[in-house]
């Protein structure tokens, strides 16, 4: 496949291969949600954006396999580094309770391992003071560690905040900072002691409850004189810089600066949710760099390929075997991905690129967004597209995937997009074109507007 001349080309899907697949798929999993009956074809040609299904068809991924895969398929400034090296059995080892080294030297190894991709890690997390790491698998098991650092930090801590919207993750540890659907939590039991702050995403007037006359209602409920919760009894804050599953949701820069400042003023640790934002996708390598904020903790993953919980060192416990993992953080294949992926985006402007790409698509989706739009918003290559009802934002993900490109939704009306962060001006521009050709008001899926020549007011997001 050649990706600079690649284009969607698809029948109807799912085809008979890909039903066959889901059919034997569904015999033995547990229920879950899949966005697509899409089956990607893992032996089939691919390349970035562009991949293959089980039936032939090509189609245009624009999901990034939900942010994990960010450079999309079979990409070449990792690919070509991978394919170097003969891997070893096993690539998955117990975790960091066992060291492992590539020859004699870390500093002349062939290739890199846990060791390259955390101080990867901490030269990325500098500005933050950062400078110790742990790895895990997952981007809940970083949030949980986040969690139990934080309360290792501050032992007789009873409290913690999150925000309405949030989604951390689907531990159970995790569930207890979620507070978006309720098909995540439902009768699962909660660690107590968390309390929710509304997520100031309000242009201007404060509509959501953050912001008082009094002052913030974070600010008021820690006051000595009049609040009701004893700062030192607050373990951590936790805050996605952009809410992900929520909707894309980009904060208020003045709600930011005000939870950080609260944070600082208490000496209340503040971690930071960069399991979806993180790692270029904003433009920036950590969204947390676009605004007034210094976290405490980062949590990674997705697009690192492992978990990893990044501090300083005075916040991770000193006493051995406090934490510990021999399930995770031990991935030989994963953790050299992760110092590629790093290494891509340093060395090829992949940040550069986001930003000038992200800045294309909302001015494609801008100029030529139907009467269904009703807001276009995002940083880098995080981008959002709100419609009017969620019937009109599931159509038009289903009218994209009939024209080959894979799309998602979030939160209640939104679509969200995540394109490579290497993608190119001809990629954006094919993939917006097909999103607004699923999304004119003529496609049968689409309910009808009482004024369909209207034009939304967009606000520079």
């Amino acid at each position: 496949m050649d990706r600079d001349t690649a284009i969607p080309d698809t029948a109807a899907l799912p085809g008979p291969n890909a039903q066959a697949w889901i059919d034997f798929h569904s015999e033995y999993a547990a229920a879950s949600e899949y966005s697509h009956e899409f089956v990607w074809d893992v032996t089939a040609e691919a390349d970035g954006p562009f991949v293959t299904d089980v039936d032939g068809n090509v189609l245009l991924d624009f999901t990034c396999h939900i942010g994990a895969a960010p450079l999309g398929y079979n990409n070449e400034k990792i690919m070509s580094k991978v394919r170097e090296f003969d891997l070893v059995e096993p690539t998955k080892i117990a975790g960091q309770d066992m060291y492992f080294g590539i020859g004699g030297d870390p500093e002349t190894a062939d290739i890199p391992g846990a060791s390259h991709l955390m101080e990867k890690l901490v030269a990325i997390s500098s500005d933050y003071e950062m400078d110790t790491v742990f790895l895990s698998n997952s981007g809940a098991e970083a949030v949980e560690n986040a969690m139990k650092i934080t309360h290792d930090y501050n032992p007789t801590a009873k409290y913690a905040y999150a925000f309405e919207g949030s989604f951390h993750g689907r531990t159970l540890g995790t569930l207890s900072l979620t507070h978006s659907k309720g098909v995540y939590t439902r009768h699962y039991p909660e660690i107590a002691g968390i309390k929710t702050l509304p997520f100031c995403d309000c242009d201007d007037n404060c509509e959501c409850g953050f912001e008082r006359s009094d002052g913030s209602q974070f600010r008021t409920v820690l006051e000595p004189e009049g609040g009701h919760v004893e700062p030192d009894e607050v373990a951590f804050v936790v805050l996605e810089p952009i809410q992900g599953v929520g909707g894309y949701r980009f904060p208020n820069e003045a709600f930011v600066s005000e939870v950080d400042d609260v944070c600082k003023s208490y000496d209340i640790p503040l971690i930071v949710d960069e399991i979806q934002s993180g790692v270029g996708r904003t433009g920036k390598m950590w969204a947390s760099d676009h605004y007034q904020i210094e976290p405490d903790v980062i949590a990674s993953a997705k697009g690192l390929r492992v978990g990893a919980t990044i501090s300083r060192e005075e916040i991770f416990p000193s006493e051995k075997n406090r934490l510990g993992s021999t399930f995770g953080g031990g991935d030989l294949l994963a953790s050299m991905q992760g110092v590629f992926t790093i290494e891509a985006i340093e060395q090829h402007d992949l940040l550069d690129n986001a930003t000038e790409r992200g800045r294309q698509a909302k001015e494609l989706l801008r100029d030529n967004a139907s009467s269904h739009v009703e807001d276009v918003r995002g940083k880098g290559l995080m981008l959002a597209v709100e419609v009017d009802s969620q019937d009109n934002r599931d159509a038009v993900v289903a009218a994209a995937l009939e024209r080959g490109l894979l799309i998602l939704g979030c939160g209640k009306r939104t679509i969200r997009l995540l394109p490579p962060l290497d993608a190119t001006e001809r990629e954006i521009e094919m993939g917006i074109s097909i999103l607004c050709d699923a999304l004119t008001p003529s496609h049968r899926g689409l309910t009808s507007m009482a004024v369909e020549n209207a034009k939304p007011a967009f606000v520079e997001r």
